[in-house]
């Protein structure tokens, strides 16, 4: 097996998580390379919904919402730098984001775990406004019948999840990092202070080591003295022909991209590594975003896919430098595109100073431990 190259730091794994990551390293490592399976895998990033989303996380952990915060108000900064790199735009609009009700038992629930969630000691603030049917209509004309109400957060928004991985990718090569697609990391050896990582023409030694391959975390981590209990989760998507405008903020199930094609989505189910779609889902999701947006009615089906989340077992993001192998990192997480400004932004510097903050603490595999022996 031929020896690849010897570099500073690899990043294992090219999706969003990777890729900010790894973005965020490059200038301040002697040396860099992406390690990706390619296309061929169950790859999150290629079937994300596109949404930078602040409302509703942190419930259980206030750190999370913390995290996620910084990270919405950290994207404009990400947007412009990637444009300035690459000249992509990824479509970036943050002007606030929508969650709408179709009975008054959802309205109740969400608003009463909305007000629990910010409740919570060390939960940021930040502006929201619970919105009746009347009040939402004269904001979004065009809005149905059914709909009660609705959540609207001001730090929300959205962008274009492939346009966001193609800048990410091409700002990489421009900097001088080495992407190595098709190299999926089959084993990773601890050696000589360092790591050498099997892959699938041969092999490399890095100094340091960054895992963030999605699901694949869970069956490498452990190679270096981490441990990422990830399962997948499979979401899927519909995607409507072009339209005229009609949605100018973001909801959680629907969004209008830039070209006018409107995404309909956000359905959870446990189906192992299946990334097929069905019709019983889609047919859902069809039938919500018409009740919530009923000039969708005639519109044609372009596509739909499916894809597969990276879920913890608290839902929350694992950051974690090995204790026992200093120098490998793990990172993991399902909201690749809302966090990926602090990845690039935060996460990344301390990675490559070799020390996470004690901030991070609440993100390390150890608190599963905890959760099991209480």
């Amino acid at each position: 097996m031929r020896d690849l190259r010897s570099v500073d730091v690899a990043v294992i794994g090219g999706g969003l998580a990777g890729a900010s990551i790894a973005w965020g390293l490059v200038e301040r490592v002697e040396s860099l390379a992406v390690l990706d399976e390619g296309d061929v895998a169950f790859r999150a990033s290629r079937g994300n919904f596109g949404l930078v989303w602040v409302q509703s996380k942190g419930a259980g952990l206030p750190f999370y919402g913390e995290w996620t915060l910084r990270s919405a108000r950290a994207w404009p900064r990400l947007a412009s730098s990637l444009a300035d790199a690459t000249g992509i735009d990824v479509r970036l609009a943050q002007n606030g984001g929508l969650s709408v009700f179709l009975s008054e038992k959802e309205r109740d629930v969400r608003i009463e775990q909305m007000q629990r969630m910010l409740a919570q000691p060390g939960m940021p603030r930040y502006r929201w406004q619970a919105i009746d049917g009347a009040e939402l209509r004269r904001r979004v004309p065009g809005i149905g019948p059914r709909v009660v109400g609705a959540i609207h957060c001001d730090e929300d928004g959205h962008v274009d999840p492939l346009r966001l991985l193609n800048a990410l990718h091409a700002a990489l090569k421009l900097r001088g990092a080495t992407y190595l697609p098709g190299e999926p990391v089959a084993a990773i050896a601890p050696r000589d202070g360092g790591f050498d990582l099997q892959c699938r023409s041969g092999r490399m030694h890095a100094r340091r080591i960054v895992i963030a391959c999605g699901l694949g975390n869970a069956g490498l981590a452990d190679q270096a003295g981490l441990r990422a209990p990830v399962r997948p989760q499979r979401g899927q998507i519909l995607v409507l022909e072009r339209m005229p405008p009609l949605l100018a903020q973001p909801m959680t199930t629907l969004r209008q991209t830039g070209e006018g094609t409107v995404m309909v989505g956000d359905s959870q189910e446990d189906a192992g590594l299946r990334d097929d779609t069905g019709l019983r889902v889609l047919a859902t999701l069809a039938e919500r975003a018409v009740a919530m947006l009923p000039a969708l009615e005639g519109a044609r089906v372009v596509r739909a896919w499916a894809a597969l989340r990276v879920m913890s077992p608290d839902g929350f993001p694992i950051y974690e430098q090995s204790v026992r192998y200093p120098g490998a990192f793990v990172a993991t997480c399902h909201s690749g595109v809302t966090l990926a400004a602090v990845h690039a932004f935060d996460l990344a510097p301390a990675i490559a100073s070799g020390t996470l903050p004690r901030e991070l603490d609440g993100f390390s595999s150890r608190r599963f431990d905890v959760r099991a022996a209480a």
